[in-house]
């Protein structure tokens, strides 16, 4: 017996969508809303970031506002990556922190290692401000 589209696991990163359930005229289309490129989920094919989504959508931006904000996405893409996250949202929400612990990480480093440069700029700031 031949595995039917809807009979097929779907990956987490695709949906798969059957365009007649009865089996009368069975076709299947795949549409990839999420990839993870270098470490980092984009949203298709674009250089969106998962992340950028995920932190309008908890801000509670909608989805057709994203679009505005990303004229590379579409409604549908935007949809479906928020669709991703929801349905990996503890994995997601866990690989967000880490990204924050290693930003968080990179600055305090920069700060301590710059640390000379960073008083001389404000020194002159300081000194170049008009008395109020």
């Amino acid at each position: 017996m031949t595995p039917r589209a809807h009979d097929v696991p779907v990956s987490p990163l695709r949906r798969t969508h059957s365009a007649c359930e009865d089996g009368s005229g069975e076709s299947s289309m795949q549409k990839e809303y999420v990839s993870r490129v270098e470490d980092a989920y984009r949203v298709g094919d674009t250089r969106v970031s998962l992340d950028s989504l995920v932190y309008l959508f908890r801000e509670g931006m909608s989805a057709e506002s994203m679009v505005e904000s990303y004229p590379a996405l579409t409604l549908e893409q935007v949809h479906g990556a928020l669709a991703f996250y929801l349905a990996n949202e503890t994995e997601i929400d866990t690989y967000l922190a880490e990204g924050q612990r290693t930003a968080e990480s990179q600055h305090r480093q920069s700060r301590q290692t710059n640390a000379e440069l960073i008083a001389k700029l404000q020194r002159a700031r300081n000194a170049s401000q008009i008395p109020g």
